[in-house]
């Protein structure tokens, strides 16, 4: 028995007919006729020396032989298909594509990327908000900015900027409270989505940073960072804001960090991307960018004093 493996053609339409279970579908799928996918899968069969399909009167079915193979087939064309289109990427530096989460993405990136749309006119980005870690094969991502404490296995991962969380509210508001004990009367806004920090960085955590034993229970709570933020910023309330969605508001003066003590938490950002794909001209170019950025409001953390969180 030979290992020579039969025309891809032919393994292309076992592939789609398994996956179908249906000739006709495979057919339309693959743009040929009923007659020449038949013909192809007849041919693999003959190379096999065995059906691969029971023909039944309107369906098909696979045979013991065709349940071995379809996972392969299924995997290896799918292998095949990242592949192809990771090696047409390494051609095309003119797109970008771009994943973050939902927060990061409305409150780092959307204020600011017109600027690297001005220094890269010849590079147009395409962004993709979600919480899903997604593949960077199989979704076609150039470039993800992850947070969290990682690691990312055979990536290419950088951390950027070290991340504090520190009370944030419009300068009205502050001007109400105008010291951490005060602030124990404050309406509180909750980021749930910082709850799986460890050690916590919760509000109990800042407010034993600044000496006061106070655990605040009551206020709106949100799951999603970027509608606390802007619920701070419409005076709804206080909220322990994270470095990287409340810097720009904070640098522009939106928002005030009136107390000067940060929590700093080792989960961090992180600009990933696959292994050498670094040195690609426009993955270069928005780091850069990105580190640039960072620079701008650099000053920011450096009134605040920053403290690690024990639990």
């Amino acid at each position: 028995m030979t290992d020579r493996l039969p025309p891809l053609t032919a393994l292309r339409a076992f592939d789609s007919a398994a996956r179908h279970m249906s000739f006709a579908r495979a057919a339309r799928e693959l743009n040929v006729t009923p007659a020449a996918l038949s013909f192809q899968i007849k041919s693999l069969e003959t190379h096999l020396g065995q059906p691969l399909f029971r023909r039944l009167n309107r369906a098909v079915e696979l045979t013991e032989a065709g349940r071995m193979l379809a996972p392969g087939t299924a995997d290896g064309f799918q292998s095949l298909t990242a592949a192809w289109r990771a090696t047409r990427r390494l051609q095309d530096d003119s797109t970008l594509n771009v994943t973050a989460g939902p927060a990061f993405t409305a409150k780092w990136m959307a204020p600011r990327f017109y600027e690297f749309v001005q220094a890269h006119p010849e590079i147009e980005l395409r962004f993709s908000a979600s919480l899903r870690l997604m593949d960077f094969d199989l979704d076609e991502i150039d470039v993800a900015i992850r947070f969290g404490y990682g690691p990312d296995p055979d990536l290419y991962a950088e951390p950027l900027a070290f991340e504090w969380l520190t009370p944030v509210m419009t300068p009205a508001m502050a001007e109400r409270y105008p010291t951490p004990q005060d602030l124990t009367r404050a309406p509180f806004l909750f980021d749930q989505s910082i709850d799986f920090l460890r050690p916590k960085c919760d509000w109990a955590a800042w407010f034993r940073a600044v000496g006061i034993d106070f655990d605040p229970q009551h206020g709106a709570r949100f799951s999603q960072a970027d509608h606390a933020v802007d619920a701070a910023l419409a005076g709804a309330g206080v909220v322990l804001g994270r470095r990287a969605l409340v810097i720009k508001d904070i640098h522009e003066g939106r928002l005030v960090a009136p107390y000067e003590v940060a929590l700093r938490t080792d989960a961090h950002f992180r600009f990933v991307c696959q292994k050498g794909a670094e040195k690609r001209p426009s993955i270069r170019a928005f780091h850069d960018w990105i580190l640039a950025e960072i620079e701008k409001t650099a000053e920011v953390s450096g009134r605040l004093t920053i403290v690690s969180v024990t639990d």
